[in-house]
């Protein structure tokens, strides 16, 4: 006879890692599914995409991060459906039952209902996006000198980024630093004044989540480091070399990066009304799905709606880290047939970096920009990864990178996506 419950977690994104970590040594057997066999450091994807740091940096194997954990199993599989009458998992190596369920699959990118963004766009959401970012930068650097027209040239070398929330801040800033930094040594044959870098925001300021102050200072910091950027501006379509924007201006570029929004990665099964806006489980205070005595949901594919937060917690990590802490506590509780504790986000601040020495951080204690910013950005976000030796190679590259303007990682390592530019002859 069994004497432990099943715990399903179907995703090993911040929310269920933190989850299974606090269950260490529960009664509880639990199985972790997820696509990859790797935990992603999403933070820091921006920093792979753009050649400063190794994909392997910033994952960690499952196997390793619960090395020694009785109660722990990984499946590596895709999850096609859940049949909660049968209290079952259908994936793509057989079923799975449980006996308690906790979806916790993070997001995806959300293009709006437009085929043709979906299809064309490169976006930033896993290491096989950030590897497909890096080789396309790469390429088109190879390609464009090859090119005989000044022309062709600048449609290889216009990087447009849509999305002007701290990813796409992130990104138009570690590609203003290639540019000045590695481009006029890798690429001499090139003129560095053909790369040109749009960020294009359909708000009326970069960062719309932050204060007007650190809005402007990113502003300001990433339009001295050459990075053009539209506001109150959206894309209307994108054919995979014309970018169309509303008021009809139509920008060139073979390389179109999508950071503009995103939505929760629901998985098919359970009733609709149990989903708000077909992207996210609407979840109590104790992050149970609404409908489901035995099903939750945590971090960006759960919103937990009150009165202070009508749409829910911000789909950051840290949302998804704490309420993975809480459900932990009251998984147990419920073992144990003892009172639940509701959970409530405590908000330890926002900050995005823009370049080396250019950051904006938005903390209870204080607002802070520049230097101190990017300091804080640094610390917080090396002892948020997982594994000491993660901490100490990122901390590495960074003071090599810092030192020396030399970003290791310029390898080109799978099969260019390209699409056809008809006006570069292809």
């Amino acid at each position: 006879m069994k004497d432990n419950p099943t715990l399903v977690v179907i995703g090993g994104g911040f929310g269920g890692i933190e989850l299974i970590k606090k269950l260490k040594k529960k009664p509880f057997d639990i199985i972790l599914i997820d696509r990859n066999n790797h935990h992603t450091f999403q933070p820091l994807l921006y920093q792979v995409a753009s050649c400063g740091l190794a994909a392997v940096s910033i994952t960690s194997p499952f196997r390793r991060i619960f090395k020694g954990y009785k109660n722990f199993r990984f499946r590596m599989a895709d999850v096609t459906r859940i049949d909660p009458e049968a209290k079952k998992i259908i994936t793509n190596i057989g079923d799975i039952s449980y006996d308690i369920l906790v979806i916790a699959t993070g997001s995806t990118s959300n293009f709006f209902g437009n085929d043709n963004l979906e299809k064309h766009s490169l976006s930033l959401k896993s290491i096989a996006d950030a590897l497909t970012i890096r080789n396309t930068l790469l390429r088109e650097f190879e390609e464009a000198i090859t090119r005989m027209q000044i022309d062709e040239k600048k449609i290889l070398l216009n990087f447009v980024i849509i999305g002007a929330g701290s990813t796409g801040v992130e990104i138009a800033g570690s590609l203003a630093e290639f540019k000045k930094h590695i481009v006029p040594y890798d690429y001499p044959e090139l003129d560095p004044g053909l790369m040109n870098i749009h960020l294009i925001e359909a708000a009326d300021r970069v960062l719309p989540m932050m204060s007007k102050i650190s809005s402007e200072k990113a502003n300001d910091y990433l339009t001295r480091m050459g990075v053009k950027v539209w506001l109150n501006t959206r894309v209307k379509d994108y054919d995979g070399l014309n970018v169309v924007l509303t008021d009809e201006t139509i920008l060139k570029s073979v390389a179109f990066i999508w950071s503009a929004g995103v939505k929760g990665a629901v998985v098919d099964g359970l009733r609709p009304e149990s989903i708000y806006q077909k992207s996210r489980y609407i979840v109590n205070p104790y992050n149970q799905v609404e409908g489901y005595e035995n099903v939750y949901a945590l971090g960006d594919v759960a919103v937990m709606i009150s009165a202070n937060r009508p749409k829910g917690d911000p789909m950051l990590a840290l949302p998804a880290i704490q309420q993975g802490h809480n459900l932990a506590r009251n998984l147990v509780k419920i073992q144990k047939g003892e009172s639940l504790k509701q959970f409530v986000y405590h908000d330890l601040g926002i900050m995005s970096t823009v370049g080396r020495n250019q950051a904006v951080a938005e903390l209870p204690f204080g607002k802070y920009h520049g230097f101190i910013a990017w300091f804080i950005w640094m610390f917080v976000h090396l002892i948020r990864l997982i594994g000491f030796r993660n901490r100490m190679g990122i901390l590495a590259d960074w003071i090599w990178n810092y030192f020396t303007y030399e970003y290791t990682f310029r390898v080109i390592t799978q099969p260019f996506r390209k699409v056809k530019c008809r006006e570069c002859g292809d």
